[in-house]
């Protein structure tokens, strides 16, 4: 009787384990497109349906002029290779808010208007890497300092527009990848005690929260990888772990982290439409960028 009591346990246990393990989605791959140039970010502009694409082409931190943004379709094509060119060196991080793009770059911020392609500059002195955009419904610009220091800068969306360090220290994890809610700001840490050789870390990163009002930080997950992408679904978050190559899935009704794709190292600043249930990734060693649409 005692031995059919602790079978069923682990039966049990078993059962449970397995469900919390389970993804409430699956994935069907649509196009992979190469072409690119370290492709670091991909938006999607919902007024036009069509794609941004980020292109370091280069070294990250160099001021060298070679950045430039790629206008894509949403099946793939590749419209305009160069469609802004224009002051960039090493884009990063986009956005869009009410026609225009914001892309982080190294030490600024460049906002282009789509519909001219006027570029305007934000200069951040102090600023070493940054890295992700996000915008609140305000339409002020959030954008995460990555290495150096870890840090996050806003743009008010009126006034004067000054720039200004909104938060900063090491309990940030060297904030990568941004995503913002009505109440909270979402970033997704590299990690702590960083490797400048290899770019591995002693301490893991973690999904995180920061109160938009408050700037109290919670943690949300355990430490996960170095993390890049993050972006919200339906019932949870995707994010990408540019070290390790991989996709990962955060349930937030589990509190559990899935390895949803084996992906080559540099998977970087992904995109969901949540309308489409389409996940796009760049590949930035690769020179690709990846679709994948959700589903049931």
């Amino acid at each position: 009787m005692k031995k059919q009591f602790y079978t069923l346990l682990l039966v049990l246990i078993v059962s449970i384990v397995q469900a919390q393990n389970k993804l409430p989605f699956q994935l069907e791959k649509q196009w992979e497109t190469a072409g690119f140039s370290n492709p670091e970010s991909v938006v999607l502009d919902t007024e036009n349906n069509v794609l941004y694409v980020s292109n370091v082409n280069g070294t990250p931190t160099d001021k060298d002029g070679n950045g430039y943004i790629s206008k894509v379709s949403l099946e793939g094509e590749i419209l305009e290779k160069k469609w802004a060119s224009e002051g960039l060196n090493a884009p990063k991080g986009l956005a869009i808010y009410k026609g225009k793009l914001y892309a982080a770059d190294i030490d600024k911020i460049v906002e282009i208007d789509i519909k001219s392609r006027r570029v305007s500059t934000h200069e951040i002195p102090d600023a070493t890497f940054l890295n992700d955009v996000s915008i609140d419904k305000k339409g002020n610009v959030y954008v995460s300092n990555t290495f150096g220091f870890s840090a996050i800068y806003r743009l008010p969306a009126r006034g004067n527009r000054k720039l200004e360090k909104w938060i900063e220290g090491d309990q940030l994890y060297m904030p990568n990848g941004l995503y913002t809610t009505s109440k909270y700001l979402y970033a997704a840490g590299w990690g702590n005690n960083l490797n400048p050789e290899t770019y591995e870390t002693k301490e893991q990163g973690f999904l995180y929260r920061i109160d938009l009002k408050s700037r109290n930080v919670e943690i949300v997950s355990k430490p996960i990888g170095n993390l890049d992408g993050l972006s919200q679904t339906l019932h949870g978050f995707l994010l990408t772990d540019w070290l390790k190559g991989e996709l990962l899935y955060y349930s937030t009704q589990q509190g559990t982290v899935i390895s949803v794709l084996d992906l080559p190292k540099g998977s970087a600043d992904t995109y969901f439409d949540k309308n489409s249930k389409t996940i796009y990734i760049p590949l930035m060693m690769d020179n690709k960028i990846m679709s994948y649409q959700l589903k049931k």
